[in-house]
């Protein structure tokens, strides 16, 4: 009976092992990518190094490199965690509160510290293609598609027309605060936001005959 006991605690013990290597820590992944946007915002995108990251979150590259291939990724998906829980688009039941409600919310993080960094990754991805590619596809086509989903609710409602270029019309709406965030030649405010909706999104409408139908 005790041999058989004890063959039965040894294989117990054996399934309860954990698998080789060492877990992957969430705390840990979350502090390297706090460190990451404090160094950016520090330092620059040309002088960040995964070096200075792993020594200043005290962990090892190989510790880093395990979740993220270079640094523009790294940077990339640091922002990306900073800001998305601000920027989800809300329902409404109006397309025009919807935008413009998510677009405040962006303005207010390009006008706080953290446009800092904004700047950072979209002046270092002008000489390197991976960065602005990583911002690109971990930030903007997230961001991207759940603006397409606010779109396409509002042609369900009616409030613009069926035909209308998703794309161009984000376009439209987004450009001009990049513009004025990167050029600084006026001011990103809430009354701008709420101007510039009115004015692409009016465009937009379901095109009215003589007798006011669609």
């Amino acid at each position: 009976m005790r041999q058989k006991t004890s063959v039965r605690s040894k294989r117990a013990a054996s399934s309860r092992k954990r698998p080789p290597g060492r877990p992957r820590s969430e705390s840990i992944r979350v502090a390297i990518l706090h460190t990451t946007l404090k160094l950016l915002g520090e330092n620059g995108f040309s002088d960040l190094t995964i070096a200075d990251v792993a020594a200043r979150a005290s962990v090892g590259k190989a510790t880093v490199y395990r979740w993220w291939p270079d640094k523009a990724a790294l940077i990339a998906d640091a922002f990306s965690r900073s800001a998305t829980p601000e920027l989800h688009f809300p329902d409404t039941g109006s397309v025009d509160t919807d935008m413009s409600q998510q677009m405040r919310q962006l303005i207010k993080i390009f006008r706080s510290p953290r446009g800092r960094i904004v700047s950072a990754i979209l002046g270092g991805g002008q000489s390197d293609r991976g960065l602005i590619t990583a911002f690109r596809e971990r930030f903007m086509k997230p961001r991207r598609q759940e603006a397409y989903a606010t779109l396409r609710r509002g042609i369900l409602r009616g409030e613009l027309r069926h035909d209308i270029d998703m794309d161009l019309l984000l376009d439209s709406l987004y450009g001009p605060i990049y513009m004025r965030f990167l050029l600084r030649h006026d001011s990103l405010t809430a009354g701008f936001v709420d101007n510039l909706c009115q004015l692409v999104l009016g465009g937009a409408r379901p095109i009215r005959n003589n007798n006011g139908r669609r």
